[in-house]
């Protein structure tokens, strides 16, 4: 993948939103409500596939090198092993999954397709990576249904608000910021 200097300062300042929109946190449970979701899906949407997944994987590297990035101010190797961590891998695959649906068409049916898929695959990951670090990890005892109710649930009503400001969002963007270039 050949990537041009614009591709890259996308990518990094995709990232940096990550990390800023990490600290814009409402402590609720086990799992903090962020804007980083929102984030994240814009990256797929405004810089495709690729760029957008690249921006997100820069995100979560430099927090596992220990910049302190990540929602609490947390960072580092032992990140893996907190039960959120799952979610943060999601918005590498995240990105890249609505950077592909919506590279070729960006009208509202498709990129409101693509915010849904987004955002089911963030909770596709990030719940049962919650799960297992519960269960396995900190040795807690906590059903299936629980980490539901702790790390799915209660974010619906503000992941619905993020979908649709992303929507609204992204068209406007998208007008403003031709999509990054990416070669093969």
């Amino acid at each position: 993948m050949k990537l041009s200097t614009r591709d890259l300062i996308l990518a990094g300042l995709f990232a940096a939103l990550t990390a800023v929109s990490s600290y814009i946190s409402i402590p609720i449970g086990p799992v903090p409500i962020t804007l980083q979701s929102l984030v994240v899906i814009l990256a797929g949407l405004i810089l495709g596939s690729k760029v957008g997944a690249l921006s997100q994987l820069t995100y979560v590297l430099l927090g596992l090198v220990g910049l302190p990035i990540f929602s609490g101010g947390s960072g580092g190797l032992d990140s893996i092993f907190h039960h959120t961590f799952g979610f943060l891998l999601s918005f590498i695959f995240t990105a890249y999954i609505v950077g592909k649906i919506t590279e070729r068409d960006k009208s509202y049916k498709s990129i409101s397709i693509a915010v849904i898929i987004g955002t089911i695959f963030i909770y596709i990951i990030g719940v049962p990576y919650f799960y297992l670090i519960f269960t396995t990890y900190l040795g807690k005892s906590i059903s299936f249904y629980g980490a539901l109710k702790f790390a799915c649930i209660p974010f619906i009503p503000g992941d619905v608000a993020k979908a649709i400001i992303a929507i609204l969002l992204s068209k406007e963007l998208i007008k403003r910021l031709p999509k990054a270039s990416v070669s093969i």
